[in-house]
């Protein structure tokens, strides 16, 4: 099989049309256009179906496309490493992160990546979503608690775990009376919290009265009185420090864990390599301590 061909048809494949991939690549259109056919060709395969202003991959394409994807990446930094003495972190590394941690720690933390090694081109995309690592081009995953995958092989950098906080002003609730709750999420009818307290373990009635997106605005609302809220210890800590923000007691059986990810069958560049050491560096026990450093 033509390599070089192949090359080719993965990068339409990963653009999605042959316009896309020729300027991203800086290659004539028709060249990659004639590549295409000609190991279609070869191959006995018809991998895209063309349309007036549509180009998809079809079943055979999609699957062409999932098994060497990975295997051509591999080669090219291969390829790139020994030329380079595969030891200086050098060119893109795309990188997916959720939300939360990207709001709190991540934009300090690639900043301090970048200048380390200013021959790295960094590129992190904020989204929570689980997204496919070798279809969308991604060098590395942060997930939070992520589902097992074989495919993909990584490490734990950091705990966390949640806290029910409130304003020092709203008073913790008697008996059975229920609080007013800031939830993260959909807005359910009632909740029921247990906490591990100083006392023993304590179930709270929680009574929804606000429903927001994001933790960064639930901490918010909490500062501003609206009610109490389940918080990760990192995002809270400073708050818990100051006075602002008083705990009411730890969740009972909840703890997070934030993942590295990348594919199991790719060679580690030395830039992935360098970033794996730079998280490791920046949090040495893993503990929301640590987290809670990097959050303003």
């Amino acid at each position: 099989m033509d390599l070089l061909a192949l090359a080719d048809f993965n990068l339409v494949a990963r653009h999605g049309g042959f316009g896309k991939a020729a300027r991203a690549a800086g290659r004539p259109k028709a060249t990659l256009s004639r590549r295409v056919a000609e190991l279609e060709a070869n191959l006995d395969l018809r991998l895209f179906e063309r349309g007036a202003r549509t180009l998809k991959l079809t079943e055979e394409g999609r699957a062409l496309f999932e098994r060497t994807g990975a295997l051509l990446t591999e080669l090219d930094e291969t390829a790139k490493a020994i030329a380079s003495g595969g030891h200086i972190p050098r060119g893109r590394l795309r990188i997916s992160a959720p939300l939360l941690f990207s709001q709190t720690a991540l934009g300090k933390l690639a900043a301090g990546f970048v200048l380390k090694y200013p021959e790295v081109q960094l590129e992190i995309t904020t989204e929570d979503r689980a997204v496919d690592m070798i279809e969308e081009a991604y060098d590395l995953v942060i997930r939070v608690n992520p589902e097992p995958d074989e495919t993909l092989v990584g490490r734990v950098f950091l705990h966390d775990r949640l806290v029910v906080v409130a304003s020092p002003d709203l008073s913790r609730p008697v008996g059975r009376e229920p609080v007013p709750a800031v939830t993260r999420g959909s807005m359910a009818r009632a909740e029921s919290w247990e906490v591990a307290t100083p006392g023993g373990k304590l179930r709270l009635a929680a009574k929804p009265v606000l429903s927001l997106s994001s933790f960064m605005m639930v901490r918010d609302a909490v500062r501003a009185g609206a009610g109490a809220a389940r918080l990760p210890l990192s995002l809270a800590s400073s708050d818990l420090a100051a006075g602002t923000l008083v705990s009411w007691g730890e969740v009972e059986g909840f703890r997070t864990a934030l993942w590295v990810l990348y594919p199991t069958r790719r060679l580690l560049s030395a830039r992935v390599s360098a970033f794996l050491d730079y998280l490791k560096a920046a949090f040495p026990q893993g503990t929301p301590e640590e987290l809670a450093a990097h959050i303003e």
